[in-house]
């Protein structure tokens, strides 16, 4: 045996971002040799992503001198050798910075390599029946063939030099002519589904998606795509999916309190929840839920991530019961928010319109609550802190994000809009949540909405001042009209 036994188990990082080398222990003996080839927890342990492998494939190279490659493929896989030994070479296809990075090494049944989607795979057997095997996590299919991108395993631009001349070397009609590195195709990034793509949230994401050139998104509605319905599903290959962002969402506070709202409310929340929850945890998608302050019953002033949930009403509860169902999904991002303010009509807008109605007739037109206390949400802000996750990779679970600022009532709020437009604030009547939830039957509602905004800022994003962003809103609503 050319290789070496009862080495210790170690990773060593390369030049390409995410390609592993492990170092494995085989044990031997007089009768051969054993190893633990792939040990999720010693592994993990060291820095191997948690991947999740579904396949198990061998490759069988008859002779030595054979070559195959150079392929990226839409998935993440983990090399090993169980007989024989090769020469590899991987090369970043993945946009960005690495693009075009090399890295080559010999590997033998003593040595294994992660390599992570994109990064384009290759290698030379260096002896007769070298068998090469390896974990993907996921399923092969003819979409993900589509997927793949090649670069040519003789391009002097790469700098391989392979053991064993390739004139010499045994390769396929295909790979003979696989595109040269500055004519090869980066590999896609893998697809992000956006649910309830017509609401605010919705919207806003596909703003932010169109002015930063973003690839890879689809957008979709309850027309075409009822988070509820369970048939939806088997319409997609979701190992091309690696982000699903859940705007989809069961809003109407009050109604959610009758017998036919009640129903819907935990049909789109909840039992939606669970479809895109069992999904994402399937095939290692990152799921991106938007929670409520509405989970709390209001009696802290302000609200942690970590606080129990107590919720007042059934819009409530059924947000309650989405986050813990979103919980158990090993990827994902929680983001609790209030009071948002989007395209189309909201609060804002309403009292703009009953400013304006004041000053005309010089009655009172408008009515606030002045014992509900939070701060505004602008969803355009709620967009940036959600891309902000996921661009910085930070650690998944729930992270409150709403504007920053002072903490204020709804009367507060209506009495600065109307004193923008330079209507006098006596034309508001401060209100009750508590006395409106007797009177019409709605939900009660919680006092304190404000949310401790620390945990979003120590990842490095800072919300904006929610004042400052309705004088930008009022603004441009201005703009618009003329």
């Amino acid at each position: 045996m050319a290789f070496d036994f009862e080495k210790d188990l170690k990773v060593t990082k390369t030049n390409i971002p995410g390609l592993l080398v492990f170092d494995l222990p085989v044990h031997g003996d007089n009768r051969g040799w054993f190893k633990e080839n792939w040990q999720r927890a010693k592994m993990t342990a060291l820095g191997l992503p948690d991947f999740g492998p579904v396949q198990n494939n061998i490759s069988y190279n008859a002779t030595k001198g054979v070559t195959r490659g150079i392929h990226a493929e839409p998935w993440d896989k983990y090399i090993s050798i169980a007989a024989g030994e090769i020469f590899g070479a991987w090369v970043d296809l993945r946009p960005g910075e690495s693009f075009g990075q090399v890295y080559t090494t010999r590997l033998d049944p003593s040595r294994a390599i992660y390599v992570p989607r994109g990064v384009g795979n290759s290698f030379q057997a260096l002896q007769d029946g070298t068998v090469y095997t390896y974990l993907v996590n996921a399923h092969w299919s003819l979409e993900q063939k589509k997927t793949y991108t090649f670069v040519n395993l003789a391009d002097p631009d790469l700098h391989i030099e392979w053991p064993i001349p390739l004139e010499q070397s045994e390769r396929s009609e295909a790979d003979l002519h696989h595109p040269m590195l500055k004519d090869a195709k980066p590999m896609d990034p893998k697809r992000t589904l956006v649910t309830g793509c017509n609401g605010q949230l919705g919207h806003a994401v596909r703003d932010y998606v169109e002015q930063h050139g973003l690839d890879g998104f689809e957008f979709v509605d309850s027309d075409t795509f009822n988070i509820a319905d369970p048939s939806v599903y088997e319409n997609y290959d979701w190992d091309l999916y690696g982000t699903i962002i859940n705007a989809a969402a069961f809003t109407a506070v009050d109604k959610a309190e009758t017998p036919e709202g009640r129903k819907t409310a935990w049909r789109t929340n909840v039992e939606g929840v669970v479809n895109l929850s069992r999904v994402a945890t399937r095939h290692g998608i990152t799921l991106i839920h938007i929670s409520s302050d509405y989970v709390f019953d209001g009696t802290a002033e302000q609200h942690r991530e970590d606080e129990g949930f107590a919720p007042l009403g059934v819009y409530g509860q059924t947000k309650a019961a989405a986050d813990a169902i979103i919980s158990t999904v090993p990827r994902h991002y929680i983001i609790r928010s209030s009071w948002i303010v989007g395209d189309g009509k909201n609060f804002v807008t309403r009292m703009l319109g009953l400013a304006e109605q004041a000053a005309e007739t010089h009655k009172q037109t408008a009515q606030a609550p002045s014992d509900q206390t939070g701060r505004l949400t602008f969803v355009a802000d709620l967009v940036k802190g959600m891309f902000h996750l996921l661009d910085h990779n930070c650690e998944y679970g729930t992270y409150n994000l709403t504007g920053a600022g002072r903490v204020a009532s709804w009367y507060d709020i209506a009495a600065k809009i109307f004193e923008m437009e330079g209507v006098d604030t006596k034309y508001i009547d401060a209100n009750s949540v508590d006395t409106y939830a007797t009177q019409t039957g709605g939900s009660r509602r919680p006092h304190h909405c404000a949310l401790d905004l620390a945990k979003i800022r120590e990842t490095g994003f800072e919300p904006a001042d929610w004042e400052k962003l309705l004088d930008q809103y009022v603004a441009k609503r201005k703009q618009n009209q003329d």
